[in-house]
């Protein structure tokens, strides 16, 4: 399955070739705006100033607050000590940037840098009227520019922030609908094995039971009465053939989803073939049924075939019974199927169940019906029963 694309943090190559260019950048635009404003380009002066501020940028990406920090008493120390008497905020436009668009957390960069540029612009104009001797009105002349120049810095550092919150924010919701997709498909993978595996169980066990039925009546009848020997081995015969046939649509489905298999699946009215086939000397079964049954649903018919076919598939393995009796009842917006027998119940430890019932239990419970089984409560015998609603259904 194809993931979003996420972008790859840049390596630490890349960052440090960021930060030297913009060191290169401010000290040459240090250099270049002094020039231009006026002012003095001396050694000691100017080109210190820009070179202090380049350096300090070098480390902006580990310790923003700090590079600030310095830079701006760089400024003020050099513009107090007469070394350069060009700008107060615009020579450290990068650092102030850099603070304002920290956004990892624990670190708020953008009030630290707000508030870092007004004490120093009260700094400048404090500084500017009391010793460079400049009226209220020129002080508030010169610093008007440089304060609009800190409030651009800081909502274009805003803005990129916001964008960076953005795309991470985009980013994580991309790949959460991707961890989504990803357990959705796995939960229908899981579904789909369970359907395939439940349909296994009770075509190959109910087959391989009914065989094992038909094989011992032949072998039985072998000699007293052939006739019938060769009418079970023909049984036997039919039920591999239909076994067969049910496995072949299960494979065409797995091989072309959402096609319908050639053969029709088995439903409610098979349930009396089933019930003769399933019929020996030492079982007999007894039907009992209600309403139209080619009336049902294919869903709900398959359903109830297959409960009635593993409940005497489990009576003829495990519950040595004499006599077993199925009704199927279809009307009232509902079916209702059961299964009783005579014979002992399963032992089995509490809370443990077979694939059988498990089965039959997942498909009612899928169909949004409720299935239960356990001793008969009249003495010996166990009981399956099903009850699946179908909405509008009134056969």
């Amino acid at each position: 399955m194809d993931r979003p694309a996420v972008p790859a943090p840049a390596g630490p190559r890349a960052v440090r070739l960021v930060d030297g260019l913009l060191a290169v950048g401010t000290a040459v635009a240090v250099l270049a705006n002094t020039a231009r404003l006026g002012g003095r380009l001396e050694a000691a002066g100017a080109l210190s100033l820009s070179l202090w501020l380049g350096l300090l940028l070098l480390g902006r990406c580990r310790w923003p607050l700090a590079v600030l920090l310095l830079s701006v008493q760089a400024v003020i120390v050099f513009r107090t000590s007469g070394l350069t008497d060009v700008g107060w905020v615009w020579p450290v436009s990068v650092a102030y940037a850099t603070l304002a668009a920290d956004d990892r957390p624990g670190r708020p960069g953008l009030p630290w840098a707000a508030g870092v540029g007004l004490a120093e612009l009260a700094f400048a104009a404090t500084w500017e009227t009391a010793v460079g001797g400049a009226t209220p009105r020129e002080a508030l002349v010169s610093l008007g520019a440089e304060a609009l120049w800190l409030a651009v810095l800081l909502a274009a550092a805003t803005a990129y922030r916001n964008r960076l919150r953005w795309r991470a924010e985009l980013d994580e919701r991309l790949l959460r609908v991707a961890r989504e997709r990803d357990l959705e498909a796995g939960r229908r993978i899981a579904e789909a094995r369970l359907d395939i595996a439940r349909e296994l169980h009770d075509v190959v066990g109910h087959t391989l039971t009914v065989v094992g039925i038909q094989l011992r009546v032949a072998a039985e009848a072998l000699h007293d009465s052939p006739e019938e020997a060769r009418a079970a081995l023909t049984t036997a015969q039919q039920v591999r053939g239909e076994a067969v046939r049910d496995l072949r649509a299960l494979v065409h489905v797995l091989r072309a989803p959402g096609e319908v298999p050639e053969d029709p699946a088995a439903g409610v009215p098979e349930v009396a073939v089933l019930v003769d086939r399933m019929r020996s000397a030492e079982l007999d079964i007894r039907l009992e049924t209600a309403g139209d049954l080619t009336a049902v649903p294919a869903p709900v018919s398959l359903a109830v075939h297959r409960i009635v076919q593993e409940a005497l598939t489990n009576t003829v393995r495990h519950a040595a019974a004499s006599r077993a009796d199925v009704t199927v009842r279809c009307g009232g917006g509902r079916v209702e199927v059961s299964v009783t027998d005579d014979g002992r119940a399963p032992a089995q430890t509490p809370g443990a169940t077979g694939h059988g019932m498990r089965g039959m239990d997942e498909r009612v419970r899928a169909l949004g019906g409720d299935f239960s089984a356990g001793p008969h409560g009249k003495g010996d015998g166990w009981v399956v029963r099903a009850v699946i609603p179908v909405p509008g259904f009134r056969p």
